[in-house]
């Protein structure tokens, strides 16, 4: 097995540099958890009393759906809290949960990343792809059928397989202990808002964000960190891309910081809210022209549709 390649960080930065950029805050990770389910309270509430702004609501819920994932996979990393404990408790009850299971396996990610034994490879090496077939891929993102394929399809696929006299019962209890965290959640909304007539907030303002903008953001960033990145890949600063954003696309589509990615897998202990600083540094020491680094989504999405077009690649 091909272990991806790693760099002493202490080769690149000063002890004083390194010691700020992968100082734990106490308070940092928790703030930006509090801040995404602040968005995403006051989003829904904006939709509620002016329903003409649902369609801003559903990318901002989105938006920020996805930025609780990223503080989730901050916990997987353990630098979403200097307190272990408190890392671990807040990334799965705070966030989307799952950090038990997701940290393996990313972590499995990191140590092959762009190798065959990457869990993570099949998600880049279709690309490029053609025009077309990224925009049927964005298409069943945002009408929810990408959702509905990966929350139901293993117990489709149960159900498919059933024989002849097979009781059905397990397999829809064993989904439904699958899915307790999401029909807990779907319940106790449903309690407090039902009453106030608010009954469709949890469909509209939850579900709906979830199944649709989030989905297709969450390809973009799949997209935007590995997809055109050469296999076996040996240069550490070339296994992940870094994709500048501006405001728009950092309030809807790259939260917390997950543009940063390359410096992510370089320094894949360090506080998201650190990466930033971490580029900076990395482009005063003059690497910036060895990293794998896009100006905009706009421009690796060119770069990702590029099969069978004849037309320039130069970023867009």
């Amino acid at each position: 097995m091909a272990v991806a390649p790693r760099i002493d960080p202490k080769t690149l930065f000063s002890a004083e540099e390194w010691a700020r950029l992968s100082n734990r805050s106490a308070w940092r990770g928790l703030a930006l958890i509090a801040h995404a389910w602040t968005v995403i309270l006051a989003a829904g509430a904006m939709a509620v009393i002016w329903p003409l702004t649902l369609p801003l609501a559903v990318m901002i819920i989105g938006g920020r759906q996805l930025g609780l994932a990223v503080l989730m996979h901050d916990a997987a990393h353990g630098a979403l809290h200097r307190n272990l404990k408190v890392n671990d408790w807040a990334g799965e009850w705070l966030t989307t949960g799952g950090l038990h299971r997701y940290r393996p396996y990313h972590l499995t990610h990191h140590k092959y990343v762009q190798q065959a034994e990457d869990p993570d490879l099949v998600l880049s090496a279709p690309f490029p792809i053609t025009p077309v077939s990224l925009r049927r891929k964005i298409i069943r993102d945002l009408t929810g059928q990408t959702w509905f394929k990966q929350r139901f399809g293993l117990v489709r696929s149960q159900l498919a397989a059933r024989k002849a006299g097979e009781p059905l019962a397990p397999i829809l209890m064993a989904e439904i202990k699958r899915k307790r965290r999401f029909l807990i959640g779907a319940a106790v909304t449903l309690a407090v808002t039902a009453p106030f007539g608010l009954w469709w907030v949890w469909f509209v303002l939850w579900l709906l964000p979830q199944a649709t903008w989030q989905q297709m953001i969450t390809r973009l960033r799949n997209i935007a960190e590995h997809a055109c990145v050469a296999r076996d890949e040996r240069d550490p600063f070339r296994c992940a891309r870094t994709t500048y954003a501006g405001p728009l696309e950092r309030a809807l589509i790259a939260p917390y910081w997950v543009n940063y990615h390359c410096e992510h897998h370089i320094f894949m202990h360090l506080p998201c809210y650190n990466l930033p600083r971490a580029h900076r540094l990395l482009l005063a020491k003059g690497l910036g022209p060895q990293m794998e680094i896009k100006p905009s989504y706009r421009a690796v999405m060119r770069l990702a549709a590029s099969k069978g077009r004849s037309a320039s690649l130069a970023p867009a």
